[in-house]
């Protein structure tokens, strides 16, 4: 099945050109790989210049631009109903997910799973402000919604297209679409993944 992976992007400039050679030099996917779609939401600096260039050159990447910067959930959901492929990838731009960690959530998708998350279980963030608040917010999600996961923020994430149809976002809900999916009767699960450097 072939793949479309979802990035959205805020001011990424220093990082763009090095995502798009670790995604793709991807072996793993490479012949599954249909498109990389970066959703431009709003850039004040040189991210959709760069962008621009890059599409130019490589009909995989795909560029959708907002006027304004309307935040991850609406970038996202403009990827999913630009994306052609039937499994669906969203992650982040900023270098923080590792491209090397699709090939795993993609093998454990194919165990049966509607949906894989990524789990930042070593977060390399500070512990007080960033690590702690997350881990309460994550508990207390998963008891309220009884879909039990540890990472709810993490933004690698692989879905079955089918599993989408049907779904509008607003707001945050790009974090909560695996509550929507299970409560649907959706099969869910997580895997570890790495987190790197902001």
């Amino acid at each position: 099945m072939k793949i479309s992976i979802i990035l959205p992007v805020y001011n990424e400039e220093e990082s763009i050109l090095i995502l798009i050679d670790e995604l793709i030099n991807l072996k793993e996917i490479k012949n599954d790989l249909k498109e990389i779609i970066f959703i431009d939401d709003g850039s004040t600096d040189n991210t959709k210049k760069i962008l621009d260039e890059c599409a130019e050159k490589n009909n995989l990447i795909k560029v959708i631009s907002l006027v304004k910067n309307f935040g991850q959930t609406a970038a996202i959901s403009a990827g999913i109903d630009y994306s052609t492929g039937e499994i669906l990838v969203t992650m982040d731009a900023d270098l923080q997910n590792d491209p090397k960690d699709i090939p795993q959530l993609l093998k454990k998708l194919e165990g049966g799973f509607d949906v894989v998350c990524g789990w930042r279980k070593e977060r390399k963030d500070k512990y007080f402000s960033r690590i702690l608040p997350s881990k309460i917010a994550n508990w207390i999600i998963s008891k309220i919604s009884k879909v039990p996961l540890h990472d709810y923020g993490c933004t690698l994430k692989i879905f079955k297209r089918h599993i989408l149809d049907g779904i509008k976002l607003y707001g945050e809900m790009h974090r909560f679409i695996p509550i929507y999916i299970a409560w649907n009767g959706g099969k869910i699960t997580e895997s570890p993944v790495k987190h790197r450097f902001r």
